[in-house]
């Protein structure tokens, strides 16, 4: 982004836009040259950046992309739980398309704290004879797209937040429950 026009810094960033300053940051992190908390905070700072003039100073100082690393980087990521408990919150930064898997197990994941790397993000929710409890920010815009066979699946939204609240991001919930106990809850 330091290459852009002088004359473009007060117009509106784009969703492209930031999507490029979060490769730049996604190969910054992957080559040693950001922290995670550096990359967190700073992918934050792009998603929440209204122009391109907000943008600038976050890439100011990293050098540009090489192309080593494909712009899907952070597309895809599995976060699993099989004959265990596995229990993930904290500042993270989970990838666009995350697929959730417990099988004979309990997977509890937090979202409420995590960086989203972007506005829309699709949880792939997947359970074979185990618990799968997701807690999401209260601001979030949840579609439930999943099914159930033999079990239970719950999507609850915080009051007030909803289809129509366009200040939080948009959870896309997929993926199935067998003979096990899907929640996603504010």
């Amino acid at each position: 982004m330091s290459s852009a026009l002088p004359g473009k810094a007060d117009q509106r960033a784009s969703d492209a836009e930031r999507d490029q300053v979060a490769t730049v940051l996604a190969e910054a992190l992957a080559t040693g040259r950001l922290t995670s908390v550096e990359h967190a905070d700073r992918l934050a700072a792009t998603y929440s950046a209204v122009t391109v003039g907000d943008l600038v100073p976050i890439t100011g100082d990293l050098p540009a992309p090489t192309g080593t690393m494909p712009a899907a980087s952070m597309e895809r990521q599995q976060v699993g739980a099989i004959f265990s408990k596995v229990i993930r919150g904290g500042r993270w930064v989970p990838a666009r398309h995350t697929e959730m898997r417990s099988t004979f197990g309990a997977l509890i994941v937090d979202l409420t704290e995590a960086v989203l790397p972007g506005r829309e993000i699709t949880l792939e929710l997947n359970a074979f004879c185990g618990k799968l409890i997701v807690r999401v920010p209260p601001n979030a815009r949840v579609v439930e797209e999943g099914g159930v066979l033999f079990g239970k699946r719950q999507v609850v939204t915080a009051a007030g937040h909803g289809r129509d609240d366009e200040s939080g991001p948009l959870i896309r919930i997929t993926g199935r429950a067998v003979f096990s106990k899907i929640m996603v809850v504010p």
